[in-house]
Formats: C-alpha cells, structure tokens, sequence
C-alpha cells in the first residue's frame, strides 16, 4: 500500500503520536491483515476497535444470523437488523465507521474444507467463536500455515485472552492436547453479563495491535484471566 494520506495522518492522529506507533506503525496497521471467527459477542468489540485503529485488510466469519437476544452484548448490531446474516451487517457497520479500510465478509461457517483457503489469505486470527471444535480447527490450520492465532473465551462473568503459534510459541493443543481433554471444563453458557465480551474483545484487540506493532509483552506463552465479579485476575504460564 502507499503511504499514509492527509486524511488518514488526521484520522489517526491520536495513535501516531504515540512513540511506539508513529507514521511508521500506522503503515503496519493499513498493511495488516487480521481474520474475525465470530462476530458475536467477542467479535463485536475485536471488530470494532481494529477497524477504528485502522487495520487496512479484515475478515469476518460468521454463519448466524443476528437474533434479538444478541443485542444485549453484540454492540455491532441494531434492532432493524434481527434475521439479518451478521457477516454482512457486521461488514456494512464497519465500513460505516472506517471507509478507508478494505472488509471482507464470509457468511459461512468455517469448516474443515475452506479454513485454509480463508486464513491462507491473513495474518493473524482471531478468536470469536464458542466452541471446541471450532477453536481446534482454527489453531491446526494456523499451525499448518503459519499464523498466529489470539484466542479469546467467556462464561457468564469470567473471561481468558492467550496468544498463540506466535514466533515459536505454544500452541492451543499445547494448553488443550486433544478435544477430549475439554471434557471436564466448564460448557461454554448462554448465561453471560453483557460486558464481558466487550471487555475480553478489547483485550484480544490489544494483543493484535501489540504483535503488530511489535511493542510491549504479548500473552503468547501465558493464559490472562479474569473475574469481572471481583475484577480479579492472573496470568498462568504455559
């Protein structure tokens, strides 16, 4: 991409004057290309904050459709849009919030079949999803091709970010070895305070502006979790 515009030196003048960003930094931003598997809960916040930093290339996969019952947590989406595929109403809210950045939106779910056709084309993936199956299928396909994965989880008030396959880094299956080591975790919960995805989303956003811009202490090698009842939190070494 060409250098920074007149328009985008304002846009993001709060950022570039940060030291560890600069003009230099916001390039690598416009450069980046960062992937959103759900755009749900999580994926709202993570969506959101990357596109208003300026995050030149992002993807969004998502199947569902936007439900009223979203609404309490899922700040992408507005009532008009219920039954509404969220892929497509996530891409057209962001668009409305950032022009200036390319987003791709996929309304399907990410499958065996086309996860490495679409991460193939990011660097980084993002976790927004709810489930096992679909975080251990996201972690081999970066494993296989090379991404770094920032991985995300909530249940009801607790939250947990990690960074994963990041420059040699641990693995998902390093954390989980095998889906049947899950067994006797705590079941992902429809019961959930509203803002705590928004506020694991914007730590998972955090991470992928730190491998970015390469400042600071990234969570590759650690598990972040917190209690939003008692606003504890530690940090567990893999």
């Amino acid at each position: 991409m060409n250098g920074l515009s007149p328009h985008e030196k304002e846009r993001y003048d709060r950022q570039i004057l940060l030291e560890e960003i600069g003009e230099e930094g916001q390039m690598k931003l416009k450069n980046a290309r960062v992937l959103i598997v759900g755009v749900g809960g999580l994926g709202s916040p993570v969506a959101l904050y990357l596109a208003g930093a300026g995050i030149g290339h992002l993807g969004l996969v998502d199947y569902d459709m936007v439900s009223e019952s979203n609404l309490q947590r899922q700040v992408l989406y507005s009532e008009a849009e219920t039954g509404k595929p969220k892929a497509l109403c996530a891409k057209k809210r962001l668009e409305a919030l950032n022009h200036t950045i390319r987003i791709e939106a996929y309304p399907t779910k990410l499958t065996e079949e086309n996860a490495g056709e679409i991460i193939g084309n990011y660097d980084i993936v993002v976790d927004g999803c709810d489930n096992f199956s679909t975080r251990y299928l996201i972690n081999d396909t970066c494993v296989r091709l090379g991404k770094v994965y920032v991985y995300g989880a909530i249940r009801e008030f607790d939250g947990q970010v990690a960074v994963f396959n990041h420059q040699g880094g641990p693995n998902y299956r390093d954390l989980f070895p095998d889906e049947k080591g899950t067994l006797n975790l705590p079941r992902p919960s429809k019961a959930v305070l509203g803002v705590t995805p928004g506020i694991v989303g914007c730590m998972e956003a955090n991470e992928v502006l730190k491998i970015i811009l390469g400042y600071g202490a990234t969570l590759s090698g650690k598990l972040w979790h917190i209690d939003l009842k008692t606003l504890d939190s530690y940090t567990i070494f893999l």
